[in-house]
């Protein structure tokens, strides 16, 4: 376990946070949200194009806060799934991460 965010009030609900994981030996950039008061984490790598999700700010909602929003071509995920229910990806899914809020604390689980 690798600790992402020692203090995890910070990530407010509808928050979002970027860290680094790594997969299959490659550096990727990741994304925690608080969604509902639960955390979800996914790479940072839309479904459609292999993009950022974000424009770098670590904001990931839409304004009717229903969806996680790629920012480039509207792709639109569930915040609990990662699963693409709009958008030009339909059906893809995001690649989830497994991080856990323990001790007042975000962790990442490192397996």
């Amino acid at each position: 376990m690798m600790r992402i965010l020692e203090d995890a009030s910070r990530l407010r609900e509808g928050g979002g946070l970027k860290f680094e994981v790594v997969r299959d030996g490659v550096r990727r950039e990741a994304f925690v949200v608080r969604y509902r008061g639960q955390l979800y984490a996914y790479v940072n790598t839309c479904r459609h194009q292999s993009l950022p999700l974000d424009f770098g700010d670590a904001r990931y909602f839409d304004d009717e806060y229903d969806a996680l929003v790629c920012c480039h071509h509207g792709a639109r995920y569930r915040p609990e799934t990662g699963e693409c229910f709009a958008g030009p990806c339909v059906g893809g899914r995001l690649t989830r991460v497994e991080v856990e809020e323990r001790d007042g604390a975000v962790w990442l689980d490192g397996s």
